[in-house]
């Protein structure tokens, strides 16, 4: 039975820090940054217990946009309203804007700078084992069971071998949970055993008890709702209108992130392909190294890797205006607000639906099979990533890049067993990046 919020929740101000701090210490991608997420707000803070972020989690990864953005404004929408979801999902993303904006200045002004370049080299070990820890704590709180191993070891085939895309894994993943829990529903509730459903939930201020009398679904708020995201759409366009002499550039870059921000199920992966297909081929607005060196430049700043994007906007202003660094930050600056603008809609109008479906059995089995999948598609993403850091010139024993392999045990220990802030391992991890390029040079 659903009650009213007993446990004292954080006031605003102290979530407020949270979010701040989140936002310039969220590395490691997707899986990095829900890692950061749960030890610090269920482990730590007991803000929402570990059936209820699964739940939102579980829910923003069907859903288009940054997971991890959403879920952060998921989670602040439920502390504190609109206000806590705007102020999570905008911190989220407003440090790693800001630093993209001035790594993009200094890209088209200095070009590849190689102490520069070896310092966000440093970053990368570490980030394979923030990717790593986040992988087996997300297993453990996830996988309960055979069906939930099966489908983990299934999408890491699927996507490894085959290269199926994560959005055919999440629908093969709601099919499997149906077919299986019309054949075999014991199975279920097995696992739901398994999962420690006796957890002390009264213990965390949000939980699967509980509903903040802002989460109940109102039909005329969601016409506000609906009314003024579609006014905060359609604002840039008339300021391009009225203050741009290029209107027409400026329209097709607002459709098109527009467009991408709506078709990003599936995480920054399955989105980037597409973007490169047209900025690049079709659009002309940026070459394919450029996207590259945009691509690993996103994966040293904090936030969502879909600010990539951002870079891309910038490229395009500034290629599309003769070399304006103003044109460029422009298009950063519009690029990023297209992208993000649909995440806290999608939140602030389908949470309160969200919110009815906790505690439904066929719902909450079908994502935490889901969960289950994305196990295995972290998985794949370690190993992705970890070829390229560790076997930078092709994967043969002989190619491996020892120092790199070393960092990144050496980040799993600092992490895990000694507990190291995240922040002072980045600050590591750029003098390791020195290091190794000194290394490379002279020895």
């Amino acid at each position: 039975m659903a009650v009213q919020q007993t446990t004292p929740g954080p006031a605003f101000g102290t979530a407020l820090k949270f979010w701040f701090k989140l936002g310039w210490i969220s590395f490691g991608g997707t899986a990095g940054h829900i890692a950061i997420m749960h030890d610090n707000l269920v482990d730590k803070k007991k803000w929402i217990s570990n059936s209820k972020f699964l739940h939102a989690l579980n829910h923003c990864m069907i859903l288009p946009g940054p997971e991890a953005q959403q879920l952060a404004i998921y989670i602040g929408w439920l502390l504190h309203g609109k206000r806590g979801g705007l102020a999570a999902g905008i911190l989220f993303v407003l440090p790693s804007m800001f630093i993209l904006l001035g790594l993009s200045i200094i890209y088209v002004l200095f070009g590849r700078i190689p102490w520069v370049t070896a310092m966000f080299a440093g970053l990368k070990p570490a980030v394979i084992a923030i990717i790593i820890l986040a992988m087996f704590k997300i297993a453990r709180k996830a996988l309960h069971g055979p069906l939930h191993y099966l489908l983990a070891a299934t999408a890491f085939i699927c996507i490894f071998f085959f290269n199926t895309s994560l959005i055919a894994i999440i629908g093969g993943s709601i099919a499997f949970a149906l077919i299986a829990g019309y054949l075999w529903p014991g199975a279920f509730h097995a696992q739901r055993l398994q999962a420690g459903e006796a957890d002390d939930e009264h213990s965390y201020v949000l939980n699967k008890n509980v509903v903040t009398p802002h989460s109940r679904f109102n039909s005329k708020q969601l016409l506000q709702l609906l009314a003024a995201g579609i006014l905060l759409w359609l604002l840039p366009f008339l300021l391009f209108f009225f203050l741009s002499g290029d209107f027409g550039f400026w329209k097709q870059l607002s459709l098109f992130f527009t467009q991408t921000a709506l078709v990003t199920i599936g995480g920054s992966y399955t989105v980037l392909p597409y973007v490169a297909q047209f900025a690049v081929t079709k659009l002309g607005w940026l070459s394919k190294l450029q996207m590259i060196d945009g691509f690993a430049l996103a994966e040293t700043t904090p936030g969502p890797l879909i600010i990539v994007l951002s870079f891309v906007g910038f490229m395009a202003g500034y290629n599309h205006s003769g070399g304006s660094l103003w044109m460029g930050a422009i298009g950063l600056l519009a690029t990023t607000y297209f992208t993000f603008l649909p995440c806290f809609l999608l939140i602030f109008i389908g949470a309160p639906l969200i919110e009815k479906t906790h505690g439904n059995a066929v719902i909450e089995n079908t994502l935490g099979l889901i969960t289950a999948a994305v196990v295995g598609v972290i998985l794949n993403l370690t190993l992705y990533l970890g070829k390229d850091v560790l076997f930078p010139e092709g994967v043969m024993i002989s190619k491996l890049d020892t120092l790199a392999l070393v960092w990144v045990i050496v980040s799993l220990v600092l992490i895990q067993k000694f507990r190291m802030n995240i922040l002072y391992l980045i600050g590591l991890s750029v003098v390791y990046g020195l290091f190794h390029y000194w290394w490379q040079l002279y020895v």
